[in-house]
């Protein structure tokens, strides 16, 4: 069984809401889920799959908690590790809705690790976001309007958290 570490940056607390619900729905230890802005880098070396969580803020940026702990991950070799990714946004930002996901695809893929758990965007109505380039029939991960659309949440965290589990016994 692989050792699953989920990480996450907060600002308001939804998207450390939504991390405990998924760490319950993967029976993962509270110890084992980390606020980003209190944790080194380091850590994730204990950890065989990787559940990153942001939320977008601005014009489609990284919640700041994010900033160092990303600097010091995207320079580690993570070759054999596999990464799911989560984000919380607000689909009414339609043109960089859940954008800090692809931000976080796109700096962490030249670690090695390979990406698990791409997920659609049914129920969610935006024109762009870096998690769902244009061309892709799913994003990059999943993605979670919390302000608009709470109702789709559970049902797509059951969907998703399947894909996790599948790949933990692979």
């Amino acid at each position: 069984m692989k050792k699953i570490g989920i990480f996450y940056g907060s600002a308001t607390g939804t998207t450390q809401n939504v991390s405990m619900r998924i760490a319950k729905m993967l029976n993962i230890a509270d110890s084992d889920v980390h606020d980003v802005g209190k944790t080194l880098p380091s850590a994730v070396g204990g950890y065989d799959i990787l559940v990153l969580g942001t939320s977008t803020w601005g014009s489609g940026e990284l919640e700041d908690d994010w900033f160092d702990f990303l600097d010091g991950i995207e320079v580690l070799d993570l070759r054999g590790k596999e990464i799911a990714l989560f984000g919380c946004g607000d689909e009414t930002m339609s043109d960089t809705f859940c954008s800090a996901v692809g931000i976080l695809h796109d700096r962490l893929s030249g670690t090695g690790a390979m990406f698990i758990a791409p997920y659609d965007t049914i129920g969610y109505d935006f024109d762009e976001s870096l998690a769902k380039p244009a061309e892709a029939e799913a994003a990059v991960g999943l993605l979670l309007d919390e302000v608009n659309h709470p109702e789709l949440t559970p049902q797509r965290l059951a969907g998703w958290t399947k894909l996790i589990m599948d790949s933990q016994t692979a």
